[in-house]
């Protein structure tokens, strides 16, 4: 009988043995989680309670436990690699089932599909046209390489002040050829619904004490501003530049008042501030230009001429340049236009019971019953993690305590095999009696 308790002991430490040796050899497994093998004792149990007069049977291992802690954060310089800081698991496909993992390890294969080095891809929350993101299902993430679609222009914003010292031109009428015909200007770059470029330029001449015109102009370097319409433009009444057609707009009127803001009853046009419009036909094959332009942030005080901001929400066409994450999941694409376009949201699931995940190799589990379904949740919602990019999670083993658990499980290992050793001396006495 004590040589079957020595032998179980043994097993166990050979199994104890095991697990460290695992833990150790994947100390730097990225979202590895170490586990500890479990003991209980074996003990002859009989009716009545009879038992309690017998020795015990050994040792059995009751189950490896997995721990699920947090492991350190290593920062990296690819975007893709990933870390939840928190609770959770990425969900990934492996050719129609779904895998949990904590390692963020992700790159694009050769179709643009972000998946980890098994090719099992990550899955993520489609983006919706508004903005949003539809939870109600998952997609694989899919980095796009054709170029960001162009956005047309539609609407300007102009911050700038104009200096209320300044006198009204000599020159009477307006002449975007004569610096002398008006007394300040700034351009902005609009674009068509094609990408294409066009510069609009702003020239704003005092025409009264709180009181300034402005003329807005559109010219185009590819000749391809054929009419205007809309807001009654004309033609400049001088001769534009050679190979430089520019249409003009106005003028407007912008009144101040002596505080030096627009004015809230005439401001623009004798009206309440509002955007003035602008429409252009333009024969490169985009369709008609339309877009506002805000002068309510402008101001009249006595200080040089000079723009604030001045920004206008169109763009060309992009190349992919990059992908970011944000802390709550949304994955953009970055573009050489300047456009961060959302392609999805990264899904992440949590359980119940984590620790009753069944490992199945590469730093992946599966969903079991011990550990109960899968909850799907958007990073930072309920008791979900946030995301991390350019980020991967450590293991979370402790090298020095496994090596300590190492020599302890050694000494259970010899303690065992003595134990038989002197059983086999016991018994070869026993055999030596004549």
């Amino acid at each position: 009988m004590a040589f079957k308790t020595a032998l179980s002991g043994l097993n166990a430490a050979q199994s104890d043995l095991n697990v460290i040796g695992n833990n150790i050899a994947n100390v730097s497994t990225f979202g590895f989680k170490k586990s500890r093998a479990e003991f209980v004792d074996v003990y002859a149990a009989s009716y009545q309670g009879i038992s309690r007069l017998q020795a015990g049977s050994g040792v059995r291992v009751a189950q490896i436990q997995q721990n699920m802690s947090q492991g350190l954060t290593t920062y990296t310089d690819n975007n893709l690699d990933l870390a939840i800081q928190g609770r959770g698991f990425f969900m990934v496909d492996d050719g129609g089932q779904t895998l949990f993992s904590r390692s963020g390890m992700f790159s694009p294969d050769n179709m643009g599909y972000v998946t980890n080095s098994r090719g099992q891809r990550l899955q993520v929350y489609p983006a919706n046209t508004d903005g949003t993101f539809n939870t109600g299902t998952t997609v694989d993430l899919q980095l796009s390489t054709s170029e960001g679609p162009p956005s047309a222009t539609t609407n300007v914003e102009v911050g700038l002040n104009l200096n209320s010292d300044d006198t009204i031109p000599v020159v009477g009428a307006f002449d975007r050829t004569d610096p002398l015909s008006y007394n300040y200007a700034t351009s902005v770059t609009v674009y068509d619904s094609l990408g294409s470029t066009h510069l609009s330029t702003m020239y704003y001449v005092k025409t009264a004490a709180n009181t300034w015109d402005v003329y807005t102009t559109l010219t185009d370097p590819v000749d391809d501003v054929s009419a205007t319409i809309g807001d009654g433009f004309a033609l400049p009444t001088t001769t534009p530049f050679a190979g430089d057609p520019t249409v003009v707009d106005g003028p407007h009127t912008l009144v101040f008042t002596p505080n030096g803001t627009l004015d809230p009853a005439i401001g623009v046009d004798g009206a309440p501030p509002a955007p003035i419009n602008f429409a252009y036909t333009i024969d490169n094959g985009a369709t008609n230009m339309a877009y506002s332009m805000d002068y309510q942030d402008s101001t009249q005080f006595a200080n040089d001429a000079g723009v604030s901001f001045l920004t206008q929400d169109g763009y060309a066409t992009g190349l992919l340049t990059g992908v970011d994450v944000s802390d709550n999941g949304v994955v953009f694409a970055n573009y050489t236009n300047g456009v961060a376009e959302p392609l999805g949201k990264i899904a992440l699931a949590n359980f119940q019971n984590p620790q009753g995940l069944q490992s199945a190799g590469d730093s992946t589990w599966l969903e079991t019953y011990t550990s109960g379904e899968n909850r799907m949740g958007e990073p930072g919602t309920g008791n979900l993690g946030l995301i991390q990019g350019g980020a991967l999670e450590d293991s979370n083993v402790n090298l020095s305590e496994e090596l300590v658990s190492l020599i302890v499980a050694q000494r259970n290992f010899q303690a065992n095999a003595q134990a038989i050793t002197t059983e086999n001396t016991v018994t070869q006495s026993i055999l030596q009696i004549r």
